[in-house]
């Protein structure tokens, strides 16, 4: 058994001294869940919640026939997009850990297309950071998908458009 020391701080003292932790990844491999997991999953007590969010290439009644996607992004923009947006995360909801995983290249259905994994204090912080930055992914950042199609023996794509629903979504923020 491995056992983790730390020092207790008072209180009023213990927030202003929490590590902060944040990793951004946008990889043309797989991503490795598990790992994902057990990196955000890791603490010495300074954590009292994670949420974890796995967002995956689905095929839906509108989706049907879908082969793959293909996901780009503007490499240098999108990591100096996505570090400003986690510092406002990790300052609005007092987070000690963050990490956002993001593919980009072709894509299978049922493929992991992100993983967004926040720590903080309390459940609901955690769980409206996690919400925040899967608004401001969908909305904001410079990713663009295209879904590739086999229909009666034809192939397709197409480029995916925000949605109303999303863009609603990120109003509340």
């Amino acid at each position: 058994m491995k056992l983790h020391s730390f020092r207790l701080l008072p209180v009023d003292k213990m927030e202003a001294h929490l590590p902060i932790n944040k990793q951004i990844i946008i990889s043309t491999e797989a991503l490795d869940i598990v790992a994902l997991n057990q990196n955000i999953q890791f603490n010495q007590g300074e954590s009292g919640a994670s949420v974890i969010f796995t967002g995956n290439v689905r095929v839906s009644k509108e989706e049907q026939g879908l082969t793959s996607m293909t996901l780009e992004h503007y490499p240098g923009m999108t990591e100096s997009l996505l570090d400003s947006m986690l510092n406002q995360a990790i300052e609005r909801w007092q987070l000690n850990r963050v990490l956002v995983a993001h593919r980009v290249g072709e894509l299978a259905p049922g493929d992991p297309i992100v993983f967004v994994g926040t720590c903080g204090l309390h459940r609901k912080q955690a769980f409206e950071a996690a919400e925040f930055i899967m608004d401001y992914l969908k909305n904001k950042a410079t990713f663009w998908k295209k879904e590739h199609y086999l229909l009666n023996e034809s192939k397709q794509e197409r480029w995916i458009e925000s949605k109303q629903s999303d863009l609603d979504a990120l109003k509340r923020w």
